[in-house]
């Protein structure tokens, strides 16, 4: 019986406090609150006063599901640990850029991340968080919040709702929507000429020659040609895993008289989200590199040597009328969502797949793309890159951190029909 009077002693104990009475709190919580007192018989004290917060918490009428608070109560699943990351990964960027800050990579080799340095970051949950931000992308928003939410998003990463097919904001039900929103007509014309033209809204990393077998992702900071594209299982021809980076690229060259170019462009959460077909050319084969989701802001681009070849990736290969021809849609932290319209079968950021093991897949007839004409579509900025063949005569008129919008040139014509401007 002494165990079953513990409630009550304490039920007393706690009348007596000055903190308890009807003066302070009403009658109806002094009677929830002897309701529960009276269920945990079996219970010590620092269980009982356990089970009567949570109780009490679960049924209070501060909890209210109307308003704002029901959409509050959906995130509160979303673990403390991806909060602490995503500041883990602030500090570590904002770090790397007062570091960085105005220094040139070649000058300055020992800034680029060392081996410790990318295990430890590659070991940050970014694909949860990245799925957790997809979740919230996919959140309806009440009406009367719509407007006032993302008017501030537009401020805040510049966005020009003005030239969107919907400008009403109240239109969109959630993030994911307005991120992946149209444009007018006529809002991106696409050059007329034969020159390549950018396939996305964004700024240009880096372009060149790939030379050697290797392509810079930032002045300065390289990655290797056959780790971002993989064997050459595409091809008729065999595959030699002794071949050198040099000769891996040399294969690709349907004319040996021509070269093999590459060009980067970034794409900000500001941008707008869809990317386009950058000339007219058909696609035979994909290969989708379940990878990484780290960041590729140009911070991170100069920091860490091969970010492309650890990222998600799909790399969609062909050829246009001088040759080879890829373009390769890059993932990254918060962009786990990448989406191809002729391709259904791409899946990323998927729960269950070997981060090791890349998965291909074959387009019997292949498919036609017409320069500028819609692609797919990423769910937050991130990053393109174009690697195709043309003659040495081929020169980029862009430079780097270049802003470029869909359909605008890359490249000066190659049948001389464009006046060249002085660089």
């Amino acid at each position: 019986m002494a165990q079953r009077r513990a409630p009550y002693n304490i039920l007393i104990r706690s009348y007596r406090c000055s903190s308890f009475n009807p003066g302070i709190h009403s009658i109806q919580q002094n009677l929830r609150w002897i309701y529960y007192a009276l269920q945990p018989f079996q219970l010590s004290q620092k269980q009982f006063s356990v089970k009567y917060s949570t109780q009490e918490r679960q049924l209070s009428p501060q909890t209210s599901t109307y308003g704002w608070r029901k959409y509050w109560r959906k995130l509160r699943f979303i673990p403390l640990s991806l909060g602490l990351t995503s500041i883990g990964v602030v500090l570590l960027v904002a770090l790397q850029q007062l570091r960085r800050r105005k220094k040139d990579p070649l000058e300055t080799p020992d800034l680029i991340a060392q081996d410790w340095e990318v295990k430890c970051y590659r070991m940050i949950p970014l694909r949860a968080l990245s799925r957790a931000w997809g979740w919230i992308h996919a959140v309806d928003l009440p009406i009367w919040a719509r407007r006032p939410l993302l008017s501030w998003y537009c401020d805040l990463f510049g966005c020009n709702i003005n030239e969107a097919e919907v400008e009403d904001l109240r239109h969109y039900k959630n993030l994911g929507e307005f991120f992946r929103r149209g444009l007018k007509d006529g809002m991106r014309p696409i050059a007329p000429t034969n020159c390549v033209v950018s396939p996305a809204d964004g700024t240009v990393l880096h372009y060149g020659k790939v030379e050697n077998g290797y392509l810079e992702q930032v002045k300065g900071v390289k990655y290797s040609l056959s780790q971002f594209l993989g064997p050459q299982s595409w091809s008729n021809s065999s595959e030699d895993s002794s071949k050198s980076l040099a000769d891996y690229q040399k294969s690709l060259l349907k004319n040996p008289n021509n070269e093999l170019y590459h060009c980067v462009i970034y794409l900000a959460p500001g941008d707008y989200h869809r990317f386009h077909s950058p000339t007219n050319w058909r696609v035979k084969f994909r290969r989708h590199f379940p990878g990484d989701l780290l960041s590729v802001s140009p911070i991170v681009a100069k920091w860490l040597a091969g970010l492309f070849c650890l990222n998600e990736r799909a790399a969609y290969i062909g050829e246009w009328e001088h040759g080879f021809f890829s373009m390769a849609p890059v993932g990254a932290t918060n962009v786990g969502s990448i989406k191809v319209n002729f391709d259904s079968e791409l899946q990323t950021n998927a729960y269950k797949r070997d981060l090791n093991k890349y998965y291909d897949l074959g387009f019997n007839d292949g498919v036609k793309l017409t320069k500028g004409e819609s692609i797919g579509e990423f769910n937050l900025g991130s990053t393109i890159v174009l690697i195709f063949e043309a003659p040495k005569c081929f020169d980029f008129k862009i430079q780097p951190g270049l802003r470029i919008k869909v359909g605008e040139g890359l490249n000066y014509c190659l049948d001389g029909s464009e006046v060249r401007s002085a660089k």
